[in-house]
């Protein structure tokens, strides 16, 4: 009796330690636990150490709280154009309310994949080929505000929406290529007819401040010149008038005032003058001159 008594108790102790082994739940963070009591909804187990009745309640379902990315694959959608594109779509969503995302609808990223390909459908029916390609923002924000009203009943929070690739069709595609090449061929082509224009700016800029150079350097070179003359000319009247001056007051003779006569007769005679008008004063002079030539040849006949 004693052996069997000792065997019974070791026995419901064990049971004991084991539903109580099952009664504990500890909870990891950003966790949360549902809980259901005869198959009802009986509370979520946050994260930390929790105690559950293990006869009655069990663990239905494990939901993590932190935020999710779904990366659907490519959706054909086509546009108001009637161009059908391929587009793929990335979703960051959160489980806000484990019990309404529990209990809510079934098989939830199924029903999210669902209401994201309809609403993309929808948006982008109402624009072309050209607005879907350069509207990735406004149809992320239009997705996102749908989708997190959509998705609200469930529990579910869509933070963002990203359009992850968009292809148009081949044909689009070859088109598009062609008119940013010719877009591109363009643009240098601009950019070269700019720059042979400023080019050529700049020459004619250049050869203008050049000719305005050596017009300046041609004016201050006759500048110098004519001061130069009139220097030179100035100083030989000064020379001129101090001879002058000296011949004045060293009060000279008729015969050396008509020697200087002959003098200056001789210059003139030495240019290229064809008609020299002769002073009456100097023609005695010159006759003179002429019979002492006479009589100095006869001399020398004599001579001989």
């Amino acid at each position: 009796m004693n052996v069997i008594g000792y065997v019974i108790a070791i026995v419901i102790l064990a049971i004991i330690v084991v539903f109580t082994a099952k009664g504990i739940k500890i909870v990891p963070e950003s966790r949360v636990y549902v809980i259901e009591r005869l198959g009802k909804y009986s509370q979520g187990l946050q994260s930390g150490l929790n105690f559950i009745n293990p006869f009655f309640d069990r663990v239905a379902k494990v939901i993590s709280l932190k935020e999710q990315v779904v990366d659907f694959p490519p959706q054909p959608v086509i546009t108001k154009d009637n161009a059908t594109m391929q587009i793929d779509t990335i979703v960051y969503f959160q489980i806000t309310d484990p019990k309404l995302y529990t209990y809510g609808v079934e098989r939830p990223l199924a029903a999210i994949e669902n209401l994201t390909a309809t609403t993309l459908r929808n948006i982008i029916g109402d624009m072309t080929v050209d607005q879907t390609l350069t509207s990735r923002d406004t149809i992320n924000t239009a997705m996102r505000a749908e989708l997190d009203e959509a998705t609200d009943p469930w529990g579910i929070k869509v933070n963002r929406v990203e359009l992850k690739s968009i292809l148009p069709p081949e044909d689009i595609r070859v088109a598009m290529e062609k008119e940013m090449k010719a877009e591109r061929e363009k643009r240098a082509n601009i950019l070269e007819a700019q720059a042979k224009k400023e080019s050529a700016i700049l020459v004619a800029e250049g050869n203008k401040q050049a000719a305005i150079l050596n017009a300046e350097a041609e004016k201050e070179t006759a500048i110098k010149r004519a001061e130069g003359q009139a220097q030179a000319i100035l100083a030989i009247q000064k020379a001129q008038a101090e001879s002058l001056r000296v011949l004045s007051e060293a009060d000279p003779s008729q015969k050396v005032l008509t020697l200087k006569g002959l003098e200056a007769f001789q210059k003139v005679a030495d240019g290229k003058a064809t008609k020299i008008i002769i002073p009456t004063e100097l023609s005695g002079l010159a006759s003179l001159a002429t019979s002492f030539a006479e009589l100095n040849q006869k001399v020398e006949l004599k001579k001989e």
